[in-house]
């Protein structure tokens, strides 16, 4: 996985998804809080991973002819650095060969380079390789003592079958096109793909043996949010705290460039860093929104959109004590959350109209399956009503509102008021601008 932080071209292609490209280039160096010549370099530099096609083919939106992943796009174009993307192939072809040690693959490298322009890496730098390349899983170290050989991990595919192989791939396929978006799914599904095509002579290949079936998660700003995902899981299990600057949906910007030039430092742009102890990370799936929960050092629970942070940096261990108690005031907090919310607990009524005579009920089965903790209180043959306590109404108010006509809020009166004021705004919106219209 990366190695570098790309927070800037995140903030680009997500800007690039929600607008279609409305944007011209000051409009999309001013939102990232950079110069023109560096927003033109950035774009630059990824058409060329994306071999010089329009990035906004990243972004198509037919139901069948749909783009690959674009953060598995980001991974590939900006986890390692130019000379990483020649050492860390070279250090691999020589691992598929035969296992080697640390000092074996130098003189390998030193061997392979001796007529490029490219300094030869020193031992340090092999080392370090091969601790990443081992710590993500592609390489494994062989029992023994030193020297340690290394070689590649293909434990996995070496020990199935072809027919086993496909199989595995149309369920990896599946479970990362329609289930919540994962960069490694998309990774161990191309990893799989290599594997097969391995086993199948070039002639006889077809892409159709191993996809059959056309089915994509579109929602490409929403899986870029993935990129701090694990990053955020591996300080939760460490209990260590974090440290990231912040730009939440209510300002202009989406980033901000380090300024390392005094003379250039722009007063409004100075960013405050946040220092939190992450709790728990949650998925809203019907918006496609991650969120960081934690607590600050005043011991506050703070909530952060993840599409927001930058620059996430690793702070100090906290004790088990310390995170076990912030850890049962965070499950009090949001003990009735629809979603993240920790407000007053109220309690939400609301009246659901059946839907006319069908062999199932589709109103109160969607009831049912996305309702949480709600209990169906009272029922007869055209009606039923929903009730469920919560940690405010503004989260399960979009739930709600998507029943449109099948749904009355019954209490509390002020948000059954508020969507008595929306829909007649809504109302307004359509009225005919001319009588004979």
């Amino acid at each position: 996985m990366a190695k570098e932080s790309f927070d800037k071209e995140i903030q680009y292609l997500r800007m690039l998804a929600l607008t279609g490209n409305a944007y011209n280039r000051q409009q999309f160096a001013g939102r990232l809080g950079i110069s023109i010549h560096t927003f033109d370099k950035t774009i630059r530099k990824l058409r060329e991973v994306n071999g010089e096609q329009d990035l906004n083919d990243l972004f198509r939106y037919s139901y069948v002819d749909s783009a690959e992943p674009t953060l598995l796009f980001l991974y590939r174009a900006k986890s390692i650095k130019e000379s990483e993307s020649q050492r860390l192939p070279m250090i691999l072809t020589a691992l598929k060969q035969q296992t080697m040690t640390a000092t074996q693959l130098l003189v390998y490298c030193d061997e392979q380079l001796i007529d490029s322009d490219t300094v030869p890496p020193d031992e340090k730098t092999i080392r370090s390789d091969l601790r990443y390349l081992e710590e993500i899983g592609v390489i494994c170290r062989e029992p023994g003592t030193r020297p340690y050989h290394y070689r590649l991990n293909n434990d996995l595919t070496d020990c199935l079958s072809q027919a086993e192989l496909i199989e595995l791939y149309e369920f990896v396929d599946i479970m990362a096109n329609t289930q919540i978006p994962s960069v490694q799914g998309y990774l161990l599904r191309d990893n799989l793909k290599k594997a097969l095509q391995a086993t199948i002579p070039a002639e006889q290949w077809d892409q159709r043996l191993i996809e059959p079936f056309h089915y994509k998660y579109h929602y490409d700003a929403r899986i870029l949010d993935e990129a701090h995902l694990y990053t955020l899981l591996q300080m939760i299990r460490a209990r260590r705290q974090i440290s990231f600057q912040y730009f939440s949906t209510k300002v202009k910007n989406n980033y901000s460039a380090r300024q390392t030039n005094p003379l250039f430092t722009d007063e409004n742009m100075v960013v405050h860093r946040h220092i939190v102890l992450p709790l728990q990370v949650v998925y809203d799936h019907q918006y496609g929104r991650w969120y960081l929960l934690g607590v600050n050092p005043k011991g506050q629970i703070v909530k952060f959109r993840m599409s927001g942070m930058v620059d996430i940096v690793e702070e100090e261990q906290q004790s088990e004590e310390h995170v076990a108690k912030y850890l049962a005031k965070l499950q009090r907090k949001t003990q009735y959350s629809w979603l993240v919310d920790t407000g007053d607990t109220i309690t939400v009524q609301a009246r659901f109209y059946k839907a006319d005579p069908l062999p199932t009920d589709f109103i109160r089965e969607r009831v049912v399956l996305q309702g949480q903790w709600g209990q169906i209180t009272d029922e007869n043959d055209e009606w039923f009503v929903y009730e469920i306590q919560v940690n405010g109404y503004i989260e399960i108010r979009p739930w709600l509102r998507s029943f449109g006509s099948s749904c009355e809020v019954l209490a509390p009166a002020e948000l059954r008021q508020s969507l008595i004021d929306e829909w007649k705004e809504i109302q307004a919106y359509y009225e005919s601008v001319r009588e004979d219209f």
